[in-house]
């Protein structure tokens, strides 16, 4: 069975401590933490936990209860716990590019992210924004599609990591057809939703009034969003954000797309924080990825919960599946 990866992430985090509650499982097919085995040892002492750490050789399967596969990653320097480290960098980014090779390489089925620090990376003098422009980047595609998901609301993005000031230019009639098309084609594809009902977000108050807060929706966002409509394609209009969230709106829906970052995730996480999983949608292969940071200062706390990449692995098995 090809294995799912699950890169541990930011090692002065709760990256590690999380990946170490993978051991409470037993899947189909083989889950291996890319990470240090010398730190997750530690980590596992830290917290108290009792885990078998296995050096994965690719011939394993499923591991029993109390056991966890290991690709081991060497760190840098020594990790102290919630303080961050450029030094520890290249050994976050070395995790992201051993998944990306084996899930592009057909070596694996795709990969669960746990959280990374974007700040100490480019402190590094790397220049990162985040785990989904790294594997676009590495899978050399023009558009990827960052969407959230608890277990009953989809939020997918027009723009992802940009200030706010950067936004509006940002949204082109160009970028919204790369996006609606990612987003129903994979919400066919890999969640087998035959016929998917889209609500679209307004980028302005009130989805700019009619022209008095705005003109994007005239003139950019309601003519892509007709041109589907004429297709038959269950995408509403531009929608008034803040009424677009209700109950009764959502109650049919399949998926939101929201033009930045802050429109729709903070719904989302408030309705299941914890519980809630990134996907990225466009790529070749399959990526899942926690809700939430590094919480540097839970690291060895064993106050941190794993919920998140419990159910991001789940979600990366299910879509292997399909």
């Amino acid at each position: 069975m090809l294995p799912l990866y699950v890169t541990s992430g930011e090692p002065a985090g709760i990256g590690p401590d999380i990946c170490l509650s993978l051991a409470g499982r037993i899947d189909e097919r083989p889950i291996v933490v890319l990470g240090d085995l010398n730190l997750l040892r530690g980590r596992a002492e830290c917290l108290g936990i009792s885990v078998e750490l296995i050096e994965y050789s690719g011939q394993e399967n499923s591991s029993l209860i109390g056991q966890l596969y290991v690709e081991h990653v060497a760190l840098n320097q020594t990790v102290v716990l919630g303080e961050l480290n450029p030094q520890n960098s290249a050994y976050v980014l070395e995790q992201l590019r051993r998944s990306a090779e084996y899930a592009m390489s057909g070596k694996s089925v795709g990969v669960a992210t746990a959280p990374v620090q974007k700040s100490v990376i480019n402190d590094a003098g790397i220049h990162f924004s985040g785990h989904t422009e790294y594997y676009q980047e590495f899978a050399g595609v023009d558009r990827v599609v960052m969407m959230l998901a608890t277990k009953t609301l989809r939020v997918a993005l027009a723009t992802t990591h940009l200030p706010l000031r950067a936004v509006p230019d940002a949204i082109t009639q160009e970028r919204l057809h790369q996006v609606i098309d990612i987003l129903l084609h994979d919400l066919k594809t890999k969640f087998k939703i035959s016929n998917p009902k889209v609500l679209v977000c307004g980028l302005n108050p009130h989805a700019g009034e009619g022209g008095y807060l705005g003109m994007e929706e005239i003139e950019i966002i309601n003519p892509v969003l007709e041109s589907y409509r004429a297709q038959g394609i269950n995408l509403s209009l531009s929608l008034p954000a803040d009424t677009l969230f209700t109950p009764e709106n959502l109650k049919d829906a399949d998926a939101v797309l929201a033009m930045y970052h802050d429109q729709g995730l903070p719904v989302l996480k408030s309705q299941g924080f914890g519980e809630a999983i990134n996907i990225t949608l466009g790529l070749p292969f399959i990526r899942t990825s926690v809700d939430h940071g590094t919480a540097l200062s839970l690291a060895g706390t064993g106050q941190a919960k794993s919920s998140s990449l419990n159910v991001a692995v789940d979600l990366a098995l299910d879509l292997a599946r399909h």
